[in-house]
């Protein structure tokens, strides 16, 4: 198995960067991958349903106190 090269030098900002430029080289453009029907449908379906108020939403900060209670 090979382990790449050492990232251990860099801070956990710049390894966030570098996991992000990865990531992004891999995402094909959204131009070349233009949406399925079922995925145009589904976008569609979900946007009705906020619109007429059967949506609910929570804020960052209430999503961060459920999944880290103590943090």
């Amino acid at each position: 198995m090979t382990t790449g090269p050492d990232i251990s030098h860099l801070s956990p900002a710049e390894r966030i960067l570098l996991a992000q430029a990865l990531w992004d080289s891999l995402l094909p453009s959204q131009e070349s991958q233009p949406l399925t029907p079922a995925q145009q449908q589904e976008i569609e379906r979900r946007l009705a349903a906020a619109e007429r108020g059967e949506i609910s939403y929570s804020s960052w900060e209430d999503v961060k106190r459920r999944l880290w209670p103590k943090g």
